[in-house]
């Protein structure tokens, strides 16, 4: 099976899509954003606030207590941040991987260039960019994607530069430039984690029909 079921909506969906909830050894339960964590765990694809509200009202307890038949595990108020902290932590990790993997650009002229040449696969903004950079390369992206007249442009991330700088080792990085496509594929699946959990994602993930085969709140 590819697919899991969010514990709190019953939805489907590929588990790359969800955050995976595991619990420690003092009975804590904590995001496993990788998906790696040993023993059993639970999925939940919902929004921050979403999951705000399901942990205010006893939702999530309940949620946690069928999947794991333990009415006794410890549900720390933080969990919402801590999952949007560990999701933003994978984003900017995944940066820097495909930064040392020479497969990004930085440098508004650099970036300028390889737009207009057509080889940019995907353009990233800093939340903090200014406004008049972002037009400029967006419109070099558009140029090179033979897109001119269309809404296309890069993706603003929910980090700022200094966070951007410091992920990458570099200095001042304002603006990313993804020339390789593997790697945009990547980097778009780290984004859109973190923006349908924030709840800004320009698409929610597409869930699969019911498969009784797997319970809603079944965990793995």
């Amino acid at each position: 099976m590819t697919e899991r079921k969010c514990i709190l909506t019953g939805d489907r969906a590929d588990p790359d899509t969800l955050i995976r909830l595991a619990v420690g050894p003092e009975g804590q339960v904590l995001p496993d954003i990788r998906a790696k964590a040993p023993g059993r765990g639970a999925w939940i694809g919902v929004t921050r606030a979403e999951l705000e509200t399901a942990l205010a009202r006893g939702k999530l307890k309940g949620a946690l207590a069928r999947s794991f038949k333990d009415g006794a595990l410890q549900i720390p108020e933080s969990l919402p941040a801590l999952v949007e902290d560990g999701l933003r932590k994978a984003l900017l990790d995944r940066l820097g991987l495909e930064a040392r993997a020479s497969m990004l650009l930085t440098g508004s002229e650099k970036i300028d260039v390889a737009c207009r040449k057509g080889q940019v696969q995907l353009l990233l903004h800093a939340v903090d960019a200014a406004a008049d950079g972002n037009r400029k390369l967006d419109q070099a992206f558009r140029v090179g994607r033979d897109a001119e007249g269309t809404d296309l442009a890069g993706i603003t991330l929910p980090v700022d530069r200094d966070a951007l700088s410091m992920a990458m080792g570099r200095d001042n990085v304002v603006h990313i430039a993804v020339t390789d496509s593997r790697a945009a594929s990547r980097l778009r699946a780290a984004i859109g984690r973190l923006e349908s959990y924030l709840g800004c994602a320009n698409g929610a993930p597409v869930h699969g029909e019911h498969d009784s085969a797997d319970a809603p709140g079944v965990p793995d």
